[in-house]
């Protein structure tokens, strides 16, 4: 899946189709149908030996990819993946899309991880008919829903220190991270939450973090990685990837794993932190989503409330749910407040939003009663629907005094 393009999976929670897996008869004509003979003499040519088989690939979106077996005359079976940019549209946004993806090849060379060779490259498609990429075979197979999740996830978590360890290329081999245009930035029709996603928008567009910048594949999920008997054996599809923050990955991931629920994304953000010794930059989920904008207004079913919810909550953390807010209670902006609740090994999240109607506290009150009793106000509005967390912090607020952890 490309950096930009829809993540992986269609409902949360449940065992759906994974990305990649669940093609339509248009999608399944252009990537997984037989290569052309002219990109397949261009394959025979580069390996020195004809090509007796070709295989589709599935999993991926943005191209067509194939397992290749050549044999020479007498001689030994030869393997190589064969990757063919096919959407037009894709092209044309991004003609050089094969010469970086060579490029990140051999970068990604000097990780720590097995990482596909390139073997050969055709960066205008002058050959083979469209930009391609001739690569090794890595062992393996995608693992979407494995026996032992939570050795999974760690094992996924413990895989991005590696990568993100990886010697920067020299200035101009790879380009640095950049949030994903959109074509527009207007919320989807489906939101719940408008002036969320308006925020949100802002916060990508606005400026980034101060944050080391790391080898990033910027297309980091599941899908990407191969396993076999438990053990990780690679990581491909490298086109997308870039110089900055290491937060992004882990963004990336994040939404990815929404189609395993979000107990699963929580835990591998946990298990992250824990092998990096490093705090999770909520500005990562906001940058991720919003780069998924365009895609989102096609509904994604139920997942899309877990998508909004990730987003809901970062931008809270970030503070620029105040500013939201703000925004819509017009002349009053401090009456309504982001509550965050927290539970024991689970992150802090945006539990909901507290104002003076639902906490039963007059306006005027807010103020002259103080922090102890906006703080108990607080909690009984956030119960509800706070599923049994501890209320620990009311965010945003422009009060000192509530700005800091209250627990009771």
């Amino acid at each position: 899946m490309t950096s930009g393009r829809r993540p992986a999976g269609t409902a949360a929670g449940s065992r759906s189709p994974a990305h990649g897996f669940g093609d339509d008869e248009a999608t399944t004509k252009l990537l997984r149908s037989r290569p052309p003979r002219q990109a397949l003499a261009w394959a025979a040519a580069q390996l020195s030996a004809p090509v007796i088989s070709a295989r589709a690939l599935r999993g991926g979106m943005s191209s067509a990819v194939h397992l290749l077996i050549t044999q020479p005359p007498g001689g030994q079976r030869r393997y190589a993946v064969l990757r063919r940019y096919v959407r037009p549209e894709l092209n044309a946004e991004e003609p050089d899309i094969a010469a970086r993806e060579a490029r990140a090849l051999d970068v990604a060379g000097s990780a720590g991880i097995p990482t596909p060779e390139l073997l050969a490259v055709d960066p205008a498609g002058t050959e083979a008919g469209v930009p391609a990429i001739l690569m090794s075979r890595l062992p393996g197979r995608v693992e979407w829903w494995p026996p032992d999740t939570d050795r999974w996830l760690r094992r996924l978590a413990e895989l991005l220190p590696r990568i993100h360890a990886t010697p920067l290329p020299a200035p101009g081999t790879l380009r640095p991270f950049a949030p994903d245009p959109q074509d527009s930035y207007r919320p989807p029709g489906w939101t719940r939450q408008p002036r969320l996603w308006e925020r949100a928008a802002e916060i990508s567009r606005g400026p980034a973090p101060d944050l080391t910048a790391v080898l990033v594949h910027r297309d980091f999920h599941p899908g990407n990685v191969l396993w076999q008997r438990g053990t990780i054996t690679g990581v491909v599809d490298w086109q997308a990837a870039c110089t900055g923050p290491a937060v992004a990955d882990v963004g990336h991931c994040r939404i990815n794993l929404l189609t395993a629920g979000t107990d699963a994304t929580d835990r591998f953000t946990a298990l992250w932190q824990q092998a990096t010794g490093t705090a999770y930059h909520p500005w990562a989920d906001v940058v991720t989503i919003i780069g998924f904008l365009d895609d989102l207004r096609d509904g994604w079913g139920s997942e899309r409330l877990l998508v909004e919810d990730m987003l809901a909550r970062a931008v809270a953390e970030l503070g620029g749910q105040a500013a939201q807010l703000r925004s819509q209670s017009g002349p009053q902006p401090w009456l309504s407040l982001p509550v965050v609740d927290s539970q024991p090994g689970r992150a802090s999240r945006c539990a909901g939003v507290l104002s003076p109607t639902r906490a039963r506290v007059a306006p005027a009150e807010f103020e002259a009663k103080g922090t102890r009793a906006v703080v108990s106000a607080a909690r009984r509005c956030v119960e509800p629907f706070a599923n049994g967390c501890r209320l620990v912090a009311v965010a945003g607020c422009r009060w000192p005094a509530l700005r800091r952890w209250c627990r009771w």
